[in-house]
């Protein structure tokens, strides 16, 4: 009997730590997109860039197959010298702030005060209420105009969150953008994508 709970035991042990590893994240993007005219399923496009984008011509491109790799996702094909063309533009910002959420006593002996925690003998930082929190802020804009240059399709995300990784971040926001593509909803609306962790 010993060994089957042993067993058991393992197995769940097992399961619970792989759980883990396959875990996703959540990047929580909120999106306002519009379509004044419908885009024909299957229609090619190109990339067209900025007089700001050609400055940065690296990061563009690694933009770009980002961008590519979602407008396959709704049947969009590249192409160039097609009618259809799309800018992609990407702003990142990396904020700095105090932790303000306050810290419990934990072992040993402590004192709290306000937010924070001064601590006493072996457990945590001397000031933990000073532990500064880095979050991420991104936003992505896909704007798609036809031959004569009207803007058929336009969208936005922005999502604020702790994750550094900023490629696998902006992949989900294209996603996110491009949801309801040819014909989004209306207004600002939130849209969730998973990815893996």
């Amino acid at each position: 009997m010993s060994i089957v709970k042993t067993a058991r035991a393992a197995l769940l042990i097992g399961v619970f730590l792989l759980s883990g590893c396959a875990s996703v994240r959540l990047v929580d993007t909120q999106v306002s997109s519009f379509a004044p005219q419908v885009i024909a399923a299957g229609a090619n496009y190109q990339f067209e860039r900025l007089p700001s984008q050609l400055a940065d011509p690296v990061n563009q491109t690694k933009l770009e197959k980002l961008a590519e790799q979602a407008l396959a996702k709704v049947g969009l094909k590249r192409q160039n010298n097609a009618p259809l063309r799309v800018q992609v533009s990407a702003v990142q910002r990396q904020e700095n702030s105090l932790n303000q959420s306050g810290v419990g006593i934990g072992w040993g002996l402590g004192w709290v005060m306000g937010h924070g925690e001064l601590s006493v003998g072996s457990s945590g930082a001397m000031f933990p209420w000073m532990a500064v929190q880095t979050t991420y802020w991104r936003q992505v804009s896909l704007i798609m105009r036809n031959a004569s240059g009207a803007v058929v399709f336009e969208s936005h995300a922005s999502h604020e969150g702790v994750w550094p990784d900023s490629e696998v971040v902006l992949a989900a926001m294209l996603d996110a953008a491009l949801q309801g593509f040819p014909t989004p909803p209306a207004g600002v609306r939130r849209v969730n994508i998973e990815i893996p962790n």
